[in-house]
């Protein structure tokens, strides 16, 4: 079955190896390509010493560019900050923001990105005033629509129009499938019964998220219930993650140029038990969407108190489902060499 989603690999998802030395921008991409995941995204603060307050280094630059060829691997997105609470007491100027946008929009060129991923807090005219520049440069800014937001969002509405109104072609969205979670995840549950959440309540908050029963409905039943500190927090986890349809991505699709595949667990048997990825997968393909998905592993929050995450284990359970979900032939080698 041919197919013309990619695959690709956000490096946050090796954050905690990148941060404690076990892993350097070399490990990260070769890994990928290991597993056939050639598209990379990459977070200029984890990668790159200095960024973005020293702006960038010519020969880390070059290196980015000399370990994208060994490994055969595409440049996807740099994932950028804007720091617009750096002023205490004081929101950033206007043309200040734009101008940092900017800058990162040059960093973007120079790693030969064609992607920029956007933070949904950017205000649209701070990306409709970038957006001239972005298109000088050949670069499109993806604001991330990312949960609790989600595109009947009135937020991500008035962005769409604002963008539509621009008329510029360097405006779109990064979906983050996290907005399509569909249970409660078992590592966020694990995590809050380790904090001292007893059953009953850990128990009554996840058959509420199965029911869609309105969060407040939730914390204040659990408060009823004598849940206090983590029962309440394990409650109100539900404000930030409602489960959304991934078909509203249709009415979208011409907008979306790059995807976030975040996943919380991935099982030995290739499943990540929270978000619908079958269902994901089967919207993109109607939806003739032919760019990367990015896995972005964000369990490793939730177990680190209680084991070292294996976040290349992780991706590489992910990137072997991806494969079968996409028709793409049986890899039983996606592993990582010794």
């Amino acid at each position: 079955m041919s197919h013309q989603i990619k695959r690709g690999v956000s490096l946050y998802s090796f954050q905690n190896e990148t941060f404690q030395g076990k892993m350097n921008l070399e490990d990260c991409i070769r890994t990928c390509a290991q597993f056939g995941a050639r598209g990379i995204e990459v977070i200029g603060e984890q990668s790159f010493w200095g960024w973005p307050e020293v702006g960038a280094n010519q020969a880390d630059i070059d290196h980015w560019h000399a370990l994208i060829k060994k490994y055969d691997c595409t440049p996807v997105s740099h994932d950028y900050m804007l720091d617009y609470k750096r002023y205490k007491g004081r929101p950033m100027p206007f043309e200040e923001q734009v101008a940092s946008v900017r800058r990162d929009i040059d960093f973007g060129a120079a790693l030969g990105v064609p992607f920029l991923r956007s933070l949904v807090s950017i205000a649209p005219e701070v990306l409709v005033a970038a957006a001239p520049y972005a298109e000088e440069k050949g670069i499109k800014l993806l604001t991330e629509v990312h949960a609790p937001l989600h595109f009947d969002h009135p937020w991500i509405i008035r962005m769409a129009e604002m963008f539509q109104k621009s008329g510029s072609p360097a405006l779109g969205f990064l979906p983050d499938m996290g907005m399509f979670l569909k249970h409660y995840p078992r590592v966020w549950s694990a995590k809050f019964r380790r904090m001292g959440v007893p059953d009953r309540i850990a128990d009554y908050i996840e058959k509420a998220y199965e029911d869609r029963v309105l969060s407040e409905y939730v914390i204040l039943e659990v408060q009823q219930m004598g849940g206090t500190g983590p029962a309440i927090g394990m409650a109100e986890v539900i404000r930030h993650n409602s489960a959304f349809e991934p078909k509203r991505m249709l009415d979208y699709m011409g907008m979306i140029h790059n995807i976030h595949g975040k996943f919380y667990e991935m099982t030995e048997d290739y499943v990540e038990p929270s978000i619908p990825y079958d269902e994901i997968i089967a919207v993109l393909q109607k939806g003739g969407y032919n760019g990367h998905i990015c896995s972005e592993y964000e369990g490793n929050r939730w177990i680190e108190d209680a084991e070292e995450p294996d976040s290349v284990e992780q991706v590489r359970r992910q990137q072997v489902m991806l494969a079968r979900l996409l028709g793409e032939p049986e890899a039983p080698a996606l592993k990582v060499a010794a």
